[in-house]
């Protein structure tokens, strides 16, 4: 018959520690029954004030357990206990961060980060109650354990407490702990939560003030701190700008990488991606990452746009570098799905011109009027309306040259970033056309043409150069054609200068002669406006291609390692960073650093790919097929969880050239690799070509067999992927290839599966009877009826029932089309012998059907047989099926029927 009061003072003042504990776990609830009388509350705070000072430990940790409940509540209250908190918990919780027993302080410490993290510690508070204290606690005479918790909870508070308070109050301090030189222990708390305290107090005072301490952590003579530095080095690296994680973080992580502590080279590997990514620049990789939900493959740039916002003066040469080295400038936003194809929409509205020289003043301009009329050709894949190559008039043009000219400009000139600028000069070949190549401009806006045709030595060398890096991909055939045409430019500068000058004449006469008719698309001038593309290459047979600036080529056919090494040179990153991120597939590695180092490259190699941009896919190609045929499956796994973000950050072309191999391996793989690309099956077919894409569909029927008949949850993925590609494929592909699938997976011996399926089945449906003719959806819906509806086994006619109530749910089909395909299969199922199947249908027209308008309003034949049979299920001999045709109870849609009582047997 005690008071609450009462019943709290009885038990507190109890010798029993159990009464002791008991009512520290009862302070909550004393609070809620009193919280109608203020000066009840603050006589229960008062008493846990007492409370805490209690000699035992255990009762202490109690009381700090249900702090934070009673600061919640406290809070909610404060208009009847105002400073409740901060005048009678907040002491309790910052005492016992110093309390003689491990226990107490530890529980104390979690309170403290709670109340930070919910919110309920007044800013006033923190900077003059909790961060003294905690100064206090890290003085070089405090106790060694409590200076590290102390240290520790500095760290983890200061993202909590902002920007303002960390540099006044915790900077200064966790500085001074940096360099601790009696415990490592301190040390080894402030380089694992470094990254945290840079990233709150910024750029500005981590170069400062942070970067100094950090370099001293990373050579700490203690190799548990190294290791620790080496994990946050991302988050360290993301806190300075570029310059100092080109010039000086980078070297610090070479270091890291060859530490003599095998435990902090693994560390260092294992953020080498993660670090490599900090790298990553707009300009470079393509992509662009913004807040409020927009997504990676937005890759428009307004301070860019208003390069080509702006209209280009006839007479200003832009440079390639103002061009090409962003292939994102566009008036309009790029998308992401191919970095190639995006340039036919960019061509078409910028007002950027590319100029070819004829007789070194006659420029002919093709203009985006005749890219959009190019485009609207069909044969512009091998576009002959406008002619790129300047024949002689008459009989001079050759078979060579007629064949030249539909080959030399496909879509890639005229829908792609202008060509770089090489310096060549016009060579005027006898007997075939002239060959457009990339011009160089001078410092000065006007172009100047040198008198002589001959190429110089720096140009040759240049060549040289640039033919060096592309030639281990001279598989692919657009860049064998970079190959053979600067092969044959070098050629071209070999020949007698005799010779050239006879040529010269011979085409100068022809281009004299040359008609506005045989360039129907091409209009005159005499300013350069765009980079300038001269003749000089003889007898190409292959188109030319859009040319990175930063690509290199090759006249050497043979490949020594030198040339290997450079073919994966960059400028995104430090090359030596690079270098030790390719390493990891080294089967040494594996030996010496880590036996997972293989699943880490994996895990990061998106990011490094993004970070390098697909213009150096080429660098990271090999380590990726190494990775990909690992004997780890692990391995394998991770690259093909990853495959469909890597098709997005590479774009269409490289995807099918180097990913579609690789995803066909993982098709074949293990269930455990090949769940990975069916987890994200539709996000990768629907980055290629359609073509590409419909081979696939052979391959479908593949993934109802797995290793382990058991793995239904392989099953039930392939049905949630199924729904996805249905907006990939025409009807005609659908009802031929899907179908099938989806009919197998609705009679799956695992509910979860069936349920999924019957989503699919009934978007199936939706698709197939909006399609043109509709005879694909009224077969489907036959084949329902004839496989289900009538099924022999009462699971198939339940089913039945299924698909129909989902196909009402989501308007799959138009009510008036419903009631003559489905619902005359549907009542009939009224006299089903199994009740089970009559329950559900119960179900179906009582909650579902009834509810649509359709047969709320019309008085048809349809509402008519609906009511009736309504009628019969309400006089069934089954109680269940009476009571689901009889009332309307509460709503049990299909993804609630796994749990209903009335259907626990399907």
């Amino acid at each position: 018959m005690l008071t609450p009061l009462g019943r709290l003072d009885k038990y507190a003042a109890s010798e029993n520690v159990f009464n002791r504990q008991m009512v520290a776990r009862s302070l909550l609830d004393t609070l809620r029954e009193v919280c109608d009388d203020e000066r009840d509350c603050i006589a229960v705070l008062e008493r846990i004030s007492r409370l805490a000072d209690d000699s035992e430990p255990t009762v202490r940790a109690e009381l700090m357990e249900q702090v934070p409940h009673i600061a919640l509540f406290c809070q909610e209250n404060r208009p009847s206990i105002p400073y409740a908190f901060s005048k009678y918990l907040l002491p309790i919780v910052v005492r016992y961060l110093a309390d003689q027993n491990n226990q107490v302080r530890k529980t104390s410490q979690a309170a403290l980060l709670a109340l930070l993290e919910q919110e309920l510690i007044e800013r006033f508070d923190v900077e003059t109650k909790v961060c003294p204290v905690l100064i206090e606690l890290t003085a070089p005479d405090s106790n060694d354990d409590v200076k590290t918790e102390a240290v520790a909870i500095m760290c983890k508070m200061a993202p909590m407490v902002g920007k303002d308070i960390t540099e006044r109050l915790i900077l200064p301090r966790f500085c001074e702990m940096c360099c601790d030189c009696r415990m490592f222990h301190v040390r080894k708390v402030c380089a694992a939560n470094f990254g945290d305290i840079c990233s709150v107090v910024g750029q500005q005072a981590t170069e400062e003030m942070l970067l100094p301490r950090f370099f001293q952590l990373c050579s700490d003579n203690v190799w548990g701190v190294r290791k620790a530095c080496a994990e946050c080095f991302m988050a360290v690296s993301c806190a300075t700008c570029q310059e100092i994680r080109r010039t000086k973080l980078s070297a610090l992580f070479i270091n890291l990488i060859s530490d003599p502590s095998r435990w902090v080279r693994q560390a260092a590997f294992q953020s080498l991606g993660p670090f490599i990514s900090t790298f990553a620049n707009p300009s470079s990789s393509g992509q662009y990452f913004k807040e409020e939900s927009k997504s990676s493959e937005d890759t428009s740039v307004e301070d860019k746009n208003r390069i080509r916002d702006q209209e280009v003066p006839e007479d200003v040469q832009i440079r390639p570098e103002d061009v090409s080295s962003d292939p994102s400038i566009s008036n309009s936003s790029v998308k992401l799905e191919n970095m190639v194809e995006e340039h036919a929409e960019t061509s078409r509205k910028s007002p950027g011109e590319i100029s070819v020289p004829m007789d070194s003043s006659l420029l002919c301009t093709l203009s985006s009027e005749s890219h959009q009329e190019a485009a609207s050709n069909e044969n512009d894949k091998k576009p002959a309306n406008c002619k790129s190559t300047l024949r002689p008039e008459g009989g001079t043009s050759s078979p060579d040259s007629a064949l030249l000219d539909q080959e030399l400009y496909n879509s890639f000139h005229f829908w792609r970033t202008p060509l770089p600028e090489i310096d060549l000069d016009i060579e005027l070949e006898q007997g075939s056309g002239n060959i457009l190549s990339p011009e160089r401009p001078e410092e000065t806006p006007e172009v100047t043409i040198p008198g002589s045709s001959n190429i110089t030595m720096a140009t040759r060398k240049e060549l040289e150069e640039m033919i060096e890096n592309l030639e281990p991909h001279i598989d692919d055939p657009d860049v064998k054609a970079q190959v053979d045409v600067l092969s044959a430019a070098l050629r071209a500068s070999s020949l007698d200068a005799r010779e050239e000058a006879s040529d010269a004449e011979k085409r100068s006469d022809g281009q004299d002669a040359l008609g506005a008719n045989e360039l129907p698309n091409c209009k005159t001038t005499h300013d350069a406006s765009v980079p300038l593309i001269s003749d000089a290459v003889e007898n190409m047979d292959s188109a030319l291609r859009y040319i990175h600036n930063d690509s290199d080529l090759s006249t050497n056919s043979s490949f020594s390692p030198d040339e290997e090494r450079r073919s994966k040179v960059q400028d995104v990153v430090p090359q030596a960073l690079l270098d030790q991120y390719l390493s990891m597939t080294d089967p040494s590695r594996a030996q010496t650093v880590d036996t997972e180092i293989a699943k880490h490259c994996a895990y990061s190699l998106p990011g490094v790919a993004l970070t390098l941009g697909r213009q150096n896919w080429h660098c990271l190609r090999e380590t990726y097929e190494t990775l990909a045929s690992d004997m780890q499956w692990k391995v394998r796994r991770t690259l093909a969880f990853s495959i469909h973000e890597l098709a997005v950050i590479l774009g269409d072309q490289l995807t099918a050239a180097d990913l579609v191999p690789i995803f066909n391996g993982f098709l074949k793989d293990l269930d455990e690799v090949r769940i990975g690309v069916l987890k994200h099956l539709h996000d990768f077919l629907k980055l290629l070509h359609i073509d590409k894409r419909r081979e696939y569909l052979y391959q479908l029927q593949e993934f109802l067999v797995t290793d382990n008949s058991r793995n239904w949850r392989f099953r039930a993925e392939l049905a949630e992927q199924l729904i996805l590609l249905l907006e990939l494929y025409s009807p005609r592909d659908v009802y031929d290839y899907l179908r099938p699938i989806a009919l197998n997976l609705c009679a799956d011996k695992v509910s979860s599966v069936r349920w999924i399926s019957y989503k699919l089945v009934s978007e199936m449906v939706k698709k197939l009877h909006v399609a043109t003719p509709p005879t694909f959806g009224v077969d489907l819906i036959n084949e329902l009826v004839e496989n289900f509806g009538r099924c022999p086994k009462w699971s198939g006619r339940q089913a039945f029932v299924f698909v129909c109530q989902t196909v009402i749910e989501d308007d799959c089909l138009p009510m008036d089309q419903f009631a003559v395909h489905l619902m005359p299969h549907l009542l009939t199922l009224a006299n089903d012998r199994v009740p089970n199947v009559r329950v559900l249908l119960a179900k179906t027209l009582r909650q579902t059907l009834l509810e649509k308008e359709y047969f709320l309003t019309s008085a048809s034949c349809h509402q008519e047989a609906v009511e009736q049979t309504i009628m019969a299920l309400q006089m069934d001999r089954d109680s269940d099926v009476k009571y689901f045709a009889s009332i309307h109870p509460a709503s049990t849609k299909i993804s609630e029927d796994a749990m209903s009582t009335a259907s626990s047997t399907y």
